[in-house]
């Protein structure tokens, strides 16, 4: 389940100092009023496939009564990131969080989600006081130049109109050094950026209050009101990098986002061209 032991001279094995169950009540005591007025049930599991599975299993169980649910895990055996890949999950070691909302305005009004749920996420860490948080387009966390969490969105029902949004996010806490090898790429944890020990239940709290913020109201608002602090946040900004889809790859320089959330990059022509989200993904181009 990838938690990682320490040894003590003469005793044998202790879990780490700073391991910590997740609590439903301590997650209550930190939700702000708005939060608990809308929170419809607080689901936490030892162990799931993924938290995004288990809340498309409630939304099956409940058509139409699920909004606003949130679904943790201390384990995942199948947790998945975009595009397929594997969500690296040791038990009560990072943050596993879905969360389930319904909206009526079908996937056009949803533009920029994911961009938007960034932004909450950047504001939940701001206010536990880590510093130099970045966003990567279209969906993960950066510090240090290195990935510390991301986002997966995935709609149920009609994209036309009525719908349910799986909002699923996972932020990396203790990482054990171990199970980080199985990562493709460089990341870096919340205990490695932050000189004080964070609490999963109060980062869970807090992810919730800003993400509920931002959803009440988003259809009607749109990624337009977030835009300017995204693009304050943007971790690729004026560097060399390359879009690619399956069959095709296109470098330049990100120049920014549009108000609907895509990605504006300048091309070597000097044209400006604009890419949505889906299956593209951004990678800065070698310096060698």
């Amino acid at each position: 389940m990838g938690l990682q032991l320490e040894s003590v001279k003469g005793k044998g094995y202790k879990i780490p100092e700073n391991f910590e169950l997740l609590d439903s009540d301590q997650i209550s005591n930190d939700l702000n009023s708005q939060s608990k007025g809308q929170l419809n049930g607080l689901h936490i599991y030892q162990s799931l496939d993924s938290t995004n599975k288990a809340a498309n299993q409630l939304i099956e169980a409940e058509p139409g009564k699920a909004s606003a649910a949130v679904i943790l895990s201390e384990y995942q055996t199948m947790g998945r990131g975009r595009r397929g890949k594997n969500w690296v999950s040791p038990f009560a070691a990072n943050l596993y969080l879905s969360m389930v909302w319904d909206f009526d305005q079908g996937a056009s009004a949803l533009q920029g989600l994911s961009l938007a749920i960034g932004v909450a996420v950047s504001r939940a860490l701001k206010q536990l006081d880590v510093e130099g948080v970045k966003l990567k387009w279209p969906n993960d966390i950066y510090i240090n130049n290195k990935k510390l969490g991301g986002i997966l969105l995935e709609m149920v029902g009609d994209p036309a109109g009525q719908c349910t949004v799986i909002i699923g996010i996972g932020i990396n806490h203790a990482m054990p050094e171990r199970s980080g090898e199985a990562i493709d790429q460089q990341w870096t944890d919340l205990t490695a950026v932050s000189s004080e020990p964070i609490s999963r239940n109060r980062l869970a709290a807090f992810i919730i209050n800003h993400c509920f913020d931002v959803l009440d109201d988003y259809q009607l608002k749109g990624f337009a009101d977030y835009q300017n602090e995204w693009q304050d946040m943007d971790a690729f900004k004026e560097t060399q990098a390359v879009v690619s889809t399956v069959n095709q790859s296109t470098e330049g320089t990100p120049v920014g986002v549009d108000e609907f959330g895509a990605l504006k990059m300048k091309l070597a022509s000097g044209e400006i061209k604009t890419f949505i989200g889906g299956e593209l993904s951004l990678r800065a181009l070698s310096k060698d």
